[in-house]
């Protein structure tokens, strides 16, 4: 169960989590966050976490030796050949199981989806996801079987595919927590690599850097 310190550090960032889901980044004051997990200091955040950054930094990381455990199993299964889909599964794969692990209702996917809705933040949430070494490799390995596709457009579609994935977990979090449905996540994550793969395959009628910077964090 871990010491007091550490129950109330979990306390915090489960809080956290759903507040940020339900409200946003910016709307949700580090006073509020101690308030709902039940904690009468309502300097909590700065005495366990040291500031506001550094709470968010632990609620980036927290599931990140799970999901690199994860990849590194299926990694281990590939073939000495792998296809689009079998590197995409490597990818998505974890991220899914990882919010199916979780009870109903879980706030993962939506803290994600608001942390993507903050510029600032834009680029925490892409350098936590690319800081993998495997996902690094992943990423490799899957460009070097889109060679076809020109790079500022793979690039794009990258973007567009990051952004894709983390919304539509996040729709199905959501809606496994208002209507009741049995969680399929598996189900789920075999939609988002069949789309994934569709969407980094497609045929390019068009070339151009039609993104620009906004393209720049991708991960695939």
């Amino acid at each position: 169960m871990g010491n007091y310190g550490d129950r109330v550090r979990q306390s915090l960032l489960d809080s956290a989590e759903e507040l940020f889901a339900q409200h946003g980044i910016d709307a949700v004051s580090n006073r509020r966050i101690a308030e709902h997990a039940g904690n009468s200091n309502h300097s909590a955040v700065n005495y366990h976490f040291g500031s506001r950054d550094e709470l968010i930094r632990a609620m980036m990381l927290r599931f990140s030796e799970d999901t690199h455990a994860r990849r590194q199993e299926l990694v281990a299964m590939l073939g000495p050949e792998p296809g689009l889909r079998d590197l995409l599964s490597c990818l998505i794969v974890p991220f899914t199981d990882q919010l199916a692990s979780m009870p109903v209702p879980s706030w993962r996917a939506r803290f994600l989806r608001q942390m993507r809705a903050v510029p600032s933040m834009t680029e925490a949430v892409a350098a936590t996801i690319t800081s993998d070494p495997t996902v690094e490799d992943l990423i490799l390995r899957t460009r070097a079987l889109l060679t076809e596709c020109p790079p500022s457009v793979l690039t794009g579609r990258s973007w567009i595919l990051g952004r894709i994935v983390t919304d539509s977990c996040a729709d199905y979090e959501e809606r496994l927590d208002h209507i009741g449905d049995e969680p399929n996540w598996t189900g789920f994550s075999n939609f988002l690599i069949d789309a994934a793969a569709g969407l980094l395959s497609a045929p390019v009628t068009s070339d151009g850097d039609f993104l620009g910077a906004r393209a720049t964090q991708t991960w695939a």
